[in-house]
C-alpha cells in the first residue's frame, strides 16, 4: 500500500532516504568514470523506473534533490569529460504530476547525453526494454528498481540479470515484517507471493524475521543469474527509531562494481556498514576460555573492529602474510570493503590483536614489501 506521503508530488525524505540518495549518487559517479575509461565501452544507460519527482523536503522543510536529479548532474559532468561516448537516462514514474515536477529540475540535454522522461508502469517499461538488451552495442547499463513497498516483478527484471550491467533493488523488508501475518486481501497476498516467489502459506511462518525475507530475495537472485559468476552486496537502512526499513541490494557480474559498491557504502555510512545507532561503543573486548580475543558482533552494523576480527581469525597463527592477501580476502566478502579503510584496519590489527609487521625482500620481484605476523 502506498503511503500518503508518497502520493504527494513533493514528498518528505527522511534522513535514511537522503542517505540512500547519497549512496546511489556516490556509486554512480565512480561507476561511470571507471566504465568510460574502458575503450570497449561506447557509453552508459541509466534507468530509474520508479523515479518519483526527484525533489523532496527534509525534516526541516528544506528542498532536497533525489536520485534522478543527482545522477543526471553527475552523468552530465562525466559526459563532458568523454565527449566521444554517449549517455542515456530513462526516468519513469506512473504519476504524471511527479514527472512534470521532475522535468523542472533536470539539467538540459547536451550533445552526448540525453534524458528521456516517461509516464507509466515501471514493470511494463522494463518488459519493453529488457528484450532489446544486447552486448553488441557495448553500452553498460545500471537499473535502479526502487518500489515503495515489497513489490518486485522478477519477470520484468530477468533480462537485466542475464546481460552485462548492474541492477540495484530496494527491498522494503519492513513491509512484510509488519504486515504479512495480518494480510487478508487477495491483492496483498499475491504481492508477497510474487515478490518472494513462494506460496503465501510458506511465507507466513517467516513472521517478523527480516533475515528470512532477505535470504529469500538473495536465493531468487542466485537463481535468475544462471551459472555465471555473480556478486551481490546488500546494505540495510534504518530510520530514526532504529528500525530497518529496507536493504539496498547491488547485483553485478563485474567484480570491480561489487568492490566499489561496498567501499562507497562504508564511506557514506561514515566507516561502518549502516546508520544503525548504538553498536560501536556497546562492546568490550574479552578473552575466551582459550585466551583468544573475542569481540561481540552486530551483523546489522559492522565496524572496522569487525573487519579486523575477521582478518585475525582468517590468518591466525600465520606469519609473513602479505598485505595483498588481506585485501584480496576482503574483496570477496559480501559486506567488508577492501579499499578506503586500509590504514584504520591495520591500526586495529596492530593495537588490539598485537599483529606485527616487518619488511622482507620479495623473492619473485626483488623488491621490498611489508608482511604481517599473526602469531
Amino acid at each position: 500500500m502506498v503511503s500518503a506521503n508518497n502520493k504527494k508530488t513533493i514528498s518528505k525524505a527522511s534522513p535514511h532516504t537522503i542517505k540512500k540518495f547519497e549512496l546511489i549518487e556516490t556509486y554512480i559517479k565512480s561507476w561511470a568514470q571507471i566504465l568510460m575509461q574502458n575503450e570497449k565501452c561506447n557509453g552508459l544507460i541509466f534507468i530509474d523506473c520508479m523515479c518519483n519527482s526527484g525533489i523532496y523536503q527534509d525534516d526541516y522543510g528544506n528542498l532536497v534533490e533525489g536520485t534522478p536529479i543527482r545522477v543526471a548532474k553527475a552523468l552530465r559532468d562525466v559526459a563532458r569529460r568523454y565527449e566521444d561516448k554517449q549517455i542515456f537516462l530513462y526516468l519513469n514514474d506512473n504519476d504524471a504530476m511527479k514527472i512534470n515536477e521532475l522535468r523542472k529540475h533536470l539539467p538540459d540535454d547536451e550533445r552526448n547525453i540525453s534524458t528521456i522522461t516517461l509516464i507509466g508502469d515501471a514493470n511494463n517499461l522494463l518488459e519493453r526494454i529488457g528484450p532489446r538488451l544486447t552486448p553488441e552495442g557495448h553500452f553498460n547499463y545500471f537499473l535502479l528498481y526502487d518500489p515503495y513497498n515489497a513489490s518486485i516483478d522478477w519477470n520484468a527484471l530477468l533480462p537485466f540479470f542475464g546481460n552485462w550491467g548492474e541492477v540495484m533493488i530496494n527491498h522494503a523488508v519492513l513491509d512484510p515484517v509488519r504486515a504479512i501475518s495480518s494480510a487478508k486481501k487477495k491483492a496483498a497476498i499475491k504481492k508477497y507471493e510474487n515478490t518472494y516467489l513462494t506460496d503465501f502459506e510458506k511465507l507466513v511462518p517467516f513472521g517478523s524475521d527480516k533475515n528470512a525475507y532477505e535470504a529469500r530475495v538473495e536465493e531468487i537472485i542466485k537463481l535468475l543469474k544462471g551459472n555465471r559468476r555473480y556478486y551481490v552486496a546488500a546494505f540495510p537502512f534504518y530510520n530514526s527509531q532504529n528500525s530497518q526499513m529496507y536493504n539496498l541490494i547491488h547485483c553485478t557480474s563485474n567484480k570491480a562494481g561489487f568492490v566499489l559498491y561496498k567501499n562507497c557504502a562504508w564511506k557514506v555510512f561514515g566507516g561502518k556498514s549502516s546508520a544503525k545507532r548504538g553498536t560501536e561503543n556497546s562492546y568490550q573486548l574479552a578473552l575466551d576460555e582459550n585466551g583468544n580475543i573475542t569481540v561481540p558482533t552486530d551483523e546489522s552494523c559492522f565496524y572496522i573492529k569487525d573487519i579486523a576480527k575477521y582478518l585475525y581469525d582468517s590468518f591466525k597463527k600465520q606469519k609473513n602474510v602479505r598485505l595483498e592477501q588481506m585485501w584480496k580476502l576482503l574483496e570477496e566478502h559480501p559486506v567488508f570493503p577492501s579499499e578506503g579503510f586500509k590504514k584504520e584496519i591495520k591500526k586495529e590489527l596492530f593495537e588490539v590483536y598485537g599483529v606485527s609487521k616487518k619488511q622482507i625482500i620479495n623473492t619473485n620481484t626483488g623488491k621490498k614489501e611489508i608482511v604481517l605476523s599473526f602469531l
